[in-house]
C-alpha cells in the first residue's frame, strides 16, 4: 500500500523533499545495480537496548503488515529485493540485478546467494515465490495483497481457483522471473513493500498464528519471543544477517494505550523510559524549545499527506458537490496556525510536495482559502441543507483531537450541519472504513511505501484498489470507493511508460481528475516531529517509512 498512518510526527531539520528527481531514473537502473548493504560501515559501538512505544499493530507478518507500526517491525525482521533510503534513493539488497524487458511486462531479478533465514533455510527465488503467493491467496484475506495485483495469476489466487502464482517462476535457484498482466516500468520500486518479503517454508499458510506472532525472517533483527499482544514486542540482533549487522543488542517495543499513546510516549521520553517519542500536538512548541538546544529534536518534511476520506458510494459524501462543500468550508490556514502552531502547512494536492518533480502546487482550488459562500452553494447542490447529519471518525491517541474538533466546528458554523465526531482506536478506524455500510468522513493519512506518485494514485484512488469481498467489505486501500475510468486509464498508461517525463505528465493528469472530483479532501502536508535520545545513541534518523533507523542505530 503506502501505509495508513496513525500520526507519525519525525533529523535535524533536514527536509526529505528532494528525492524524486533521481528516483524516476533509478527505477530503470537495470542490470548495472550490484548488490550491497547501502554504504560503508555505520559508526558507533555495538550493544545497548533501544526502547520505544507504539500502538498495537494489525500485523507484523509481512503478508498483512500495513500501518506504520506493523511496517516498523516487519522491516526489521525481513529484507527484500531492494531498500529505499530516507531520501528516496534505491539501494539493492537481495536483488543484485533487476531488469525489465522492452515493454516492462516482465522483470528478472538475480538474487544474492548465501543468505539465510534465522532458522537456517536458504533465501532463494522459491522463498520469494512462497512469500508472494502466500499473501495473494484468497484465504489470506490480506489488506495489502493488492500490491501484487499486477502479476499474472493474481486474480485467480484471489478467487481461490488456484494455489500457484502463474506469473512467478525460478529458472534457477537464484533467478526470479516475474510476468505482469500489464506493463509496469516501476515494478522494482514496489518490491520495497514488506508484502514482497521472502518467507521460509515453516511460515506455512497466512493463517499460521504461531508464525503470525513470531515471524522467522532474514532481516537485521529477529523476534526474542512471540508478540505479546497489547503489551510488547522484543527484537534482538540477527548475528547471521546477510548484510551489515545491526549494532543494537535489543529493541524493546512497548505497546501503549491507543487513547493517549502520544502523551505516554512523551512522558516516557521525559522520564527516561523511552529513547524515541512522538508528542501531543499542543506540546510541540514546548518540546521543541526544550529539546532542540540539546540536539534531541527531529523535525522533517516527509512524503506523507493528511486528508479527509469521504465515502463516495454511500451516504452524504456520495456527490462531488458534497465533497466540495466540505473542502470550501474548512479554514486550513487557521487550523495549521492555531492548532499546529505553524508546524504544518496547508495542502492543495493529493501527491505531496516531497515529490518535487511531480508536485502541482495549488491544484485544489477549494483548498486555497475558506469560502463560506461557495461551501453553501455546493451543499445546496448536494441537497445537504442545514441540519444534515454527517459523521467524522478519527483515531484516538494520535494527537488528532484538536484539529478534528476544529474541522467539525467549521462544518457546523459554515454549513449548519449536525456533525457527529466518532473517536476510536486506530485498528477500529481502519475496520470502520472498510465496512459495507461505511458513511461520512474519516481522518486519513498516507505515507508512501516506495518513491513514486503511483503509490498515492493507484492504491488510494484506482478502481482495482477497492477490491470488495463477497460481503461488500473493502479489502484494498481505496477506502473512499471512488472510481473513474479516465483516471484508471491514465494511471495504467503511466505505469506502462518508460520515459520518466511522459510518465510524470500522465500521473499529473490523473491527479487533476481526482482533485476535480474531490476523491480525497486534502488538509495539510506532513512535517513529522520526534524526540530522540542522541545523548546515548548515534545514527538516529527517520527512514523512508518515517520510522527510526533501528538497523543503523548504535551506542555512542
Amino acid at each position: 500500500m503506502g501505509k495508513q498512518v496513525t500520526r507519525r510526527q519525525p533529523m535535524r531539520g533536514v527536509p526529505r523533499a528532494r528525492w524524486m528527481a533521481g528516483a524516476a531514473v533509478l527505477a530503470l537502473s537495470l542490470a548495472a545495480c550490484g548488490g550491497g548493504g547501502g554504504g560503508g560501515e555505520s559508526s558507533g559501538k555495538t550493544g545497548g537496548t533501544f526502547r520505544l512505544g507504539i500502538v498495537e499493530p494489525t500485523a507484523i507478518d509481512p503478508y498483512n503488515a500495513q500501518e506504520s507500526e506493523g511496517i516498523l517491525v516487519a522491516h526489521q525482521l525481513f529484507t527484500g529485493l531492494v531498500d529505499v533510503k530516507a531520501d528516496g534513493t534505491i539501494v539493492p539488497k537481495l536483488a543484485e540485478q533487476r531488469s525489465p524487458n522492452d515493454n516492462c511486462t516482465e522483470w528478472t531479478f538475480k538474487i544474492k546467494q548465501g543468505t539465510k533465514f534465522t532458522n537456517g533455510e536458504p533465501v532463494d527465488a522459491e522463498a520469494f515465490i512462497r512469500g508472494w503467493t502466500r499473501a495473494a491467496k484468497k484465504s489470506a484475506a490480506s489488506d495489502v495483497a493488492y500490491h501484487l495485483a499486477g502479476i499474472q495469476g493474481f486474480d485467480q489466487l484471489q478467487a481461490g481457483t488456484t494455489q500457484t502464482f502463474a506469473g512467478l517462476s525460478a529458472p534457477d535457484p537464484y533467478t526470479l522471473k516475474v510476468k505482469l498482466s500489464q506493463p509496469d516500468c516501476e515494478f522494482d520500486l514496489k518490491t520495497y513493500h514488506t508484502v514482497f518479503s521472502p518467507v521460509p517454508k515453516v511460515a506455512g499458510e497466512a493463517n499460521n498464528k504461531q508464525y503470525n506472532d513470531q515471524p522467522i525472517g532474514n532481516g537485521p533483527f529477529k523476534m526474542e519471543g512471540p508478540w505479546q499482544h497489547n503489551t510488547k514486542i522484543t527484537l534482538v540482533r540477527n548475528d547471521d544477517y546477510g548484510f551489515e549487522k545491526a549494532k543494537l543488542d535489543r529493541v524493546e517495543i512497548s505497546i501503549l494505550n491507543p487513547q493517549n499513546a502520544d502523551q505516554l510516549e512523551y512522558q516516557g521520553f521525559e522520564s527516561g523510559k523511552f529513547d524515541w517519542a512522538r508528542m501531543p500536538t499542543p506540546q510541540l512548541p514546548a518540546a521543541k524549545a526544550k529539546y532542540e538546544p540539546q540536539g534531541q529534536w527531529i523535525g522533517q518534511d516527509t512524503n506523507g499527506m493528511n486528508y479527509l476520506l469521504p465515502i463516495t458510494d454511500n451516504g452524504p459524501m456520495k456527490t462531488k458537490e458534497a465533497r466540495l462543500a466540505v473542502s470550501y468550508a474548512i479554514d486550513r490556514q487557521t487550523i495549521t496556525q492555531g492548532v499546529f502552531k505553524g508546524m504544518q502547512t496547508p495542502s492543495t494536492t493529493i501527491v505531496p510536495p516531497a515529490f518535487k518533480d511531480f508536485y502541482q502546487q495549488g491544484l485544489c482550488q477549494s483548498c486555497q482559502k475558506q469560502d463560506p459562500a461557495k461551501a453553501k452553494e455546493y451543499a445546496q447542490k448536494a441537497n445537504l441543507p442545514p441540519g444534515s447529519a454527517v459523521t467524522l471518525a478519527f483515531n484516538t491517541g494520535g494527537g488528532h483531537d484538536e484539529w478534528v474538533q476544529a474541522v467539525a466546528q467549521q462544518l457546523r458554523d459554515v454549513l449548519g450541519w449536525k456533525v457527529e465526531i466518532k473517536p476510536m482506536p486506530f485498528k477500529e478506524l481502519l475496520e470502520a472504513e472498510q465496512q459495507p455500510g461505511a458513511t461520512g468522513l474519516f481522518r486519513f493519512a498516507w505515507g508512501a511505501d516506495y518513491p513514486t506518485p503511483d503509490n498515492y494514485l493507484f492504491p488510494l484512488l484506482h478502481t482495482k484498489s477497492i477490491n470488495k469481498d463477497a460481503s461488500g467489505k473493502v479489502t484494498g486501500d481505496n477506502r473512499s470507493r471512488w472510481s473513474n475510468p479516465q483516471f484508471d486509464q491514465l494511471v495504467d498508461k503511466a505505469r506502462a511508460t518508460k520515459d520518466p517525463n511522459e510518465r510524470k505528465k500522465l500521473y499529473q493528469q490523473a491527479e487533476k481528475i481526482a482533485i476535480e472530483e474531490m476523491a480525497l479532501i486534502p488538509l495539510w502536508n506532513r512535517t513529522q516531529y520526534r524526540l530522540a535520545n542522541t545523548k546515548k545513541f548515534t545514527n538516529l534518523e527517520l527512514d523512508f517509512n518515517e520510522n527510526p533507523t533501528l538497523a543503523q542505530v548504535a551506542l555512542k
